[in-house]
């Protein structure tokens, strides 16, 4: 009994399939050996089956977004793919939060599962393998992070970023001789070495063993054939940055220099090189030895360059002597070259801006730049492009800033123009029918309103404005209940623009319009106006005709007043709908209540029995 108690309390606070059915099974055999000893057990388990249930159905969501039949392929760059690294990421994720609340050494073998787990299928990516060694190193585990980049490098033997990452543990932790064995498998295979695993191993060698050992490396891969200005210039900076020596850098600048004459980019750095020692002089005599050699195409930069260091260091005419030189050097290459050598405000705008600050507004600068590629593209577009507007000058205009000769492809004549023919001019003015007008859509001559509702014609023409019709009309008055629609008609006509059906709804929803009987639809728009119409019953059979011969009617007409008793014999005019028109009323205890308020005192009627109407016998009775 003791075994299989301990196995179902290990059991069932682990989150896994079926924990619930592992539950009722450890309470049914608890309450099988002693229900008193059952109680406390399971109410000191319930709480942590409740945590592993809870932590099943969290990890349950991250599992099921996880697509299990997936192949270990290099990665494509297919969406689906990204997805299902994302769902791993973070289903790891998960797992580093220790959702169980185990014990720190649990909880690292858990996500050391997850881990090989995703790398069945992720097993291509550096980023997971990447990720999986730095956790082992940030937990203590060093050596098992060692081993995880060592399994990398084996799936991805190629994979140059695992590699410098995987020396920068190992010189992290103080094992330089593994670094170094690990850039010289880099530097071992000729055709993949690039400059720069060049430049990190000389950075590699500065920090690890001196400045005599980079400086030597350095001198002999300035004669590998990969290798590139980029060398020079980084072996330069770090020869005037870490070991302060101006003289070395200077020397090596010059030793590329006859080597890298026509690379802009490295005269460039050079001539940086030399602004922070501040030689203007060398400055220029570099700008002049490379524009000589340098062609057209390739000069724009260095010319920029040029002209921005003439305007920091050289006075006003040097300045625009230099400007001069490049327009005249740049107009070579240009179809116009007269155009390119005008002077513009454009010139004076970038030589009086600094950094993020401008002589002129947004909008001059916009115009200007427009203006400096329509005189540069000016034989490129015809005229009808111009003349349908300058969208095309918006995607091509040219950068704020120095003017430079970059080509500008021309835009597409190819302009889709609307069709002005079919353009009306809006006109909000008041016409004579403007009545007719109603949210913007003419109704037309052929509108007419019933003749009891001439004094409200655009406030039905609200209504109508849907079909443009008088049948639209008629049918949207036979929906509306008679109190809504003497509301409506006592409304005072619209002088002016029709009204908005917002306003109007608004004013209907804020007025107290009495409800209307529902199922009493009247036959026309001019019935619905005029009041109540009787039912075909009621004109046909016995009991209004009764009221009449009676008298009472015509009491009503000499009395005059609309008050209670007007609005009492409304009420006893609803109730006195015939069979035809009505099913009768099946409240008995409602009926004696009537006929007691009228001091009837025999309920039975000729009339009721007779097929006629179910009220008349009582209505005779009141009229008399």
């Amino acid at each position: 009994m003791t075994s299989v108690r301990k196995v179902y309390q290990k059991a069932i606070v682990i989150p896994t399939h079926h924990v619930e059915q592992l539950w009722k099974e450890y309470e049914s055999f608890e309450n099988s050996v002693s229900r008193a000893l059952a109680k406390g057990l399971l109410s000191e388990y319930q709480s942590k089956f409740n945590s592993a249930k809870a932590v099943y159905r969290e990890r349950k969501k991250y599992i099921d977004d996880i697509d299990w039949n997936m192949l270990a392929i290099p990665p494509t760059g297919s969406s689906k793919e990204e997805q299902q690294c994302m769902a791993w990421k973070r289903l790891i994720a998960f797992e580093k939060g220790n959702p169980q609340r185990i014990d720190a050494t649990s909880a690292n073998r858990r996500v050391t599962f997850t881990y090989e787990q995703c790398l069945m299928y992720l097993y291509h990516y550096p980023d997971i393998w990447y990720d999986y060694a730095t956790w082992h190193a940030k937990t203590g585990s060093v050596d098992s992070a060692v081993k995880v980049f060592q399994r990398a490098l084996k799936a991805l033997p190629d994979s140059e970023l695992l590699r410098y990452a995987y020396a920068e543990l190992e010189e992290s932790r103080g094992a330089i001789q593994s670094a170094k064995k690990i850039y010289e498998s880099l530097l071992a295979n000729s055709v993949n070495v690039t400059s720069l695993t060049h430049i990190q191993f000389i950075r590699f060698l500065r920090r690890t063993e001196g400045i005599e050992a980079a400086k030597k490396y350095f001198l002999d891969a300035r004669k590998s054939p990969s290798c590139t200005y980029h060398v020079f210039v980084a072996y330069a900076t770090m020869a005037f940055c870490l070991d302060k020596d101006a003289k070395m850098a200077h020397s090596v600048f010059e030793a590329g220099l006859n080597k890298f004459m026509h690379e802009p980019g490295y005269i460039l750095e050079y001539a940086d090189f030399l602004c922070r020692l501040n030689d203007d002089r060398n400055v220029r005599a570099l700008f002049e030895r490379a524009l000589s050699i340098l062609p057209p195409e390739e000069s724009v930069e260095v010319w920029k360059r040029f002209t921005q260091f003439e305007q920091t260091y050289g006075d006003l005419s040097s300045m625009l002597k230099v400007e001069q030189r490049r327009k005249e050097a740049l107009s070579r290459t240009a179809e116009d070259g007269s155009s390119a050598l005008e002077n513009t405000l454009y010139d004076v705008v970038s030589r009086y801006s600094f950094m993020d600050l401008w002589p002129c507004s947004s909008k001059d600068l916009d115009h200007l730049a427009q203006q400096e590629w329509l005189a540069k593209n000016m034989n490129k577009v015809d005229k009808p492009t111009l003349q349908n507007g300058s969208s095309a000058l918006g995607s091509e205009k040219a950068p704020v800033g120095l003017a430079t000769n970059n080509k500008v492809s021309p835009p597409s004549t190819k302009v889709v123009l609307p069709d002005t023919s079919r353009m009306v001019v809006y006109d909000p003015r008041q016409t004579k029918d403007a009545d007719a007008f109603v949210m913007g859509l003419h109704i037309g001559p052929e509108f007419s309103a019933p003749s009891s509702v001439n004094s409200s014609t655009s406030t039905l023409a609200l209504l109508g404005a849907g079909t443009g019709t008088t049948q639209g009309i008629d049918e949207i008055l036979k929906v509306l209940s008679p109190p809504l629609v003497a509301f409506i008609t006592q409304l005072p006509s619209v002088k002016g623009p029709s009204p908005d059906l917002d306003v109007v709804l608004s004013i209907l929803l804020q007025s107290s319009i009495p409800v209307g009987n529902i199922g009493k639809p009247a036959s026309s728009s001019q019935q619905v106006l005029t009041g109540p119409v009787p039912s075909t019953s009621d004109i046909s059979g016995s009991s209004w005709s009764r009221l009449n011969q009676n008298g009472s009617a015509n009491r009503l007409r000499r009395d005059g007043q609309l008050g209670k008793r007007k609005d009492l014999e409304r009420q006893e005019e609803d109730d006195t709908t015939t069979v035809q028109s009505r099913p009768l009323p099946q409240d008995v205890f409602r009926l004696r209540q009537i006929r007691k308020s009228r001091g009837v005192s025999n309920p039975q009627t000729g009339s009721a029995a007779s097929g006629g109407s179910a009220f008349s016998w009582e209505q005779s009775i009141s009229t008399d």
